[in-house]
């Protein structure tokens, strides 16, 4: 069963799949980290660079399927179809929030 997705990470995905990358920093806090293929990525800024920079290299799209809340989380799988090895793949993005904004995401492939 899916767990409805908080605002700001409906607003990420839609953002993402958009290439509206200059409003991702209204759906993360000021510090938030992302977590993606063993990089670590802090603040608006970085956040924006590393989505643009992955949209250039890969022309991903993200499909959300099922969700569940964790302990302090929400685990969102997903499918992303791009332009790199391999496509589609199945990744688990995982979501802290901090009020309403993303304070972390790690994204992991599926197990």
């Amino acid at each position: 069963m899916s767990t409805p997705l908080p605002k700001a990470v409906a607003a990420y995905f839609q953002l993402s799949n958009a290439a509206d990358f200059t409003r991702l920093k209204h759906c993360f806090t000021d510090t938030a980290i992302v977590r993606d293929e063993g990089r670590e990525y802090q603040g608006h800024a970085a956040i924006q660079d590393w989505m643009a920079a992955a949209r250039q290299q890969y022309q991903f799209t993200t499909e959300t399927g099922d969700s569940e809340i964790l302990l302090d989380a929400i685990r969102v799988h997903t499918r992303v179809s791009g332009n790199f090895p391999g496509s589609p793949v199945n990744l688990d993005q995982v979501f802290t929030l901090s009020g309403e904004r993303i304070a972390s995401l790690e994204i992991t492939p599926c197990p």
